[in-house]
Protein backbone atom coordinates (compact mmCIF):
# COMPACT_ATOMS: atom_id res chain seq x y z
CA UNK A 1 0.00 0.00 0.00
CA UNK A 2 2.75 2.44 0.92
CA UNK A 3 4.68 1.48 -2.23
CA UNK A 4 2.00 3.15 -4.38
CA UNK A 5 2.40 6.51 -2.66
CA UNK A 6 4.26 9.30 -4.43
CA UNK A 7 7.80 9.79 -3.06
CA UNK A 8 6.86 13.11 -1.43
CA UNK A 9 3.91 11.50 0.36
CA UNK A 10 6.05 8.55 1.43
CA UNK A 11 8.59 10.98 2.88
CA UNK A 12 5.87 12.88 4.78
CA UNK A 13 4.46 9.62 6.09
CA UNK A 14 7.87 8.56 7.42
CA UNK A 15 8.30 11.97 9.01
CA UNK A 16 4.87 11.59 10.63
CA UNK A 17 5.85 8.22 12.04
CA UNK A 18 9.07 9.69 13.44
CA UNK A 19 7.14 12.57 15.02
CA UNK A 20 4.69 10.12 16.54
CA UNK A 21 7.59 8.23 18.11
CA UNK A 22 9.09 11.50 19.38
CA UNK A 23 5.74 12.52 20.85
CA UNK A 24 5.51 9.19 22.66
CA UNK A 25 9.04 9.59 24.09
CA UNK A 26 8.37 13.15 25.25
CA UNK A 27 5.10 12.07 26.83
CA UNK A 28 6.82 9.25 28.73
CA UNK A 29 9.59 11.59 29.94
CA UNK A 30 7.00 14.14 31.04
CA UNK A 31 5.00 11.53 32.93
CA UNK A 32 8.13 10.25 34.65
CA UNK A 33 9.20 13.78 35.59
CA UNK A 34 5.72 14.59 36.91
CA UNK A 35 5.79 11.46 39.07
CA UNK A 36 9.23 12.39 40.46
CA UNK A 37 8.02 15.95 41.06
CA UNK A 38 4.97 14.75 42.99
CA UNK A 39 7.14 12.44 45.09
CA UNK A 40 9.60 15.27 45.86
CA UNK A 41 6.76 17.62 46.80
CA UNK A 42 5.25 14.97 49.07
CA UNK A 43 8.62 14.42 50.74
CA UNK A 44 9.04 18.17 51.21
CA UNK A 45 5.55 18.42 52.74
CA UNK A 46 6.31 15.48 55.03
CA UNK A 47 9.58 17.09 56.07
CA UNK A 48 7.63 20.07 57.46
CA UNK A 49 6.07 17.74 60.04
CA UNK A 50 9.44 16.34 61.15
CA UNK A 51 11.31 17.75 64.13
CA UNK A 52 14.42 19.60 62.94
CA UNK A 53 16.55 17.68 65.48
CA UNK A 54 15.49 14.28 64.15
CA UNK A 55 18.12 11.99 62.69
CA UNK A 56 17.59 11.82 58.94
CA UNK A 57 19.09 9.81 56.14
CA UNK A 58 19.50 10.53 52.49
CA UNK A 59 19.54 7.84 49.84
CA UNK A 60 22.71 7.86 47.74
CA UNK A 61 22.57 4.99 45.30
CA UNK A 62 22.25 1.86 47.43
CA UNK A 63 23.36 3.60 50.63
CA UNK A 64 21.62 5.68 53.27
CA UNK A 65 23.81 8.55 54.46
CA UNK A 66 23.02 10.56 57.59
CA UNK A 67 22.07 14.17 56.86
CA UNK A 68 20.64 17.11 58.74
CA UNK A 69 17.28 18.81 58.40
CA UNK A 70 18.52 21.88 56.53
CA UNK A 71 20.48 19.87 53.98
CA UNK A 72 17.52 17.57 53.39
CA UNK A 73 15.20 20.53 52.95
CA UNK A 74 17.58 22.32 50.56
CA UNK A 75 18.08 19.18 48.49
CA UNK A 76 14.34 18.61 48.19
CA UNK A 77 13.63 22.23 47.32
CA UNK A 78 16.30 22.16 44.60
CA UNK A 79 14.92 18.89 43.28
CA UNK A 80 11.38 20.32 43.16
CA UNK A 81 12.58 23.44 41.32
CA UNK A 82 14.60 21.41 38.86
CA UNK A 83 11.72 19.03 38.16
CA UNK A 84 9.26 21.89 37.74
CA UNK A 85 11.52 23.39 35.07
CA UNK A 86 11.89 19.98 33.41
CA UNK A 87 8.13 19.39 33.32
CA UNK A 88 7.58 22.89 31.89
CA UNK A 89 10.18 22.26 29.16
CA UNK A 90 8.66 18.90 28.30
CA UNK A 91 5.17 20.42 28.17
CA UNK A 92 6.39 23.03 25.68
CA UNK A 93 8.21 20.39 23.65
CA UNK A 94 5.10 18.20 23.67
CA UNK A 95 3.04 21.12 22.31
CA UNK A 96 5.57 21.86 19.57
CA UNK A 97 5.74 18.23 18.49
CA UNK A 98 1.94 17.95 18.51
CA UNK A 99 1.57 21.11 16.41
CA UNK A 100 4.19 19.93 13.93
CA UNK A 101 2.50 16.52 13.78
CA UNK A 102 -0.90 18.07 13.03
CA UNK A 103 0.56 20.37 10.35
CA UNK A 104 2.40 17.50 8.69
CA UNK A 105 -0.70 15.31 8.86
CA UNK A 106 -2.70 18.06 7.13
CA UNK A 107 -0.01 18.47 4.45
CA UNK A 108 -0.02 14.75 3.78
CA UNK A 109 -3.81 14.64 3.61
CA UNK A 110 -3.86 17.55 1.14
CA UNK A 111 -1.11 15.90 -0.90
CA UNK A 112 -3.03 12.65 -1.10
CA UNK A 113 -6.33 14.37 -1.89
CA UNK A 114 -4.65 16.48 -4.55
CA UNK A 115 -3.20 13.34 -6.09
CA UNK A 116 -6.69 11.85 -6.43
CA UNK A 117 -7.25 14.06 -9.48
CA UNK A 118 -10.16 15.97 -7.96
CA UNK A 119 -12.50 13.02 -8.42
CA UNK A 120 -14.20 13.97 -5.17
CA UNK A 121 -13.24 14.38 -1.56
CA UNK A 122 -11.75 11.41 0.25
CA UNK A 123 -13.60 12.45 3.37
CA UNK A 124 -14.66 15.48 5.31
CA UNK A 125 -10.98 16.42 5.82
CA UNK A 126 -10.38 17.43 9.46
CA UNK A 127 -11.37 21.04 9.96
Amino acid sequence: MQGSLPPEAQEKLEELQNLQETAQNVSEQKQSSETALNEAKTALDTLEDVDADSTMYREVGELLIETDYEAAQEDLEEKVESLEVRVEQLTKQESRVQEKFENLQEELQQMLQGGAGGAGPMGPGGA
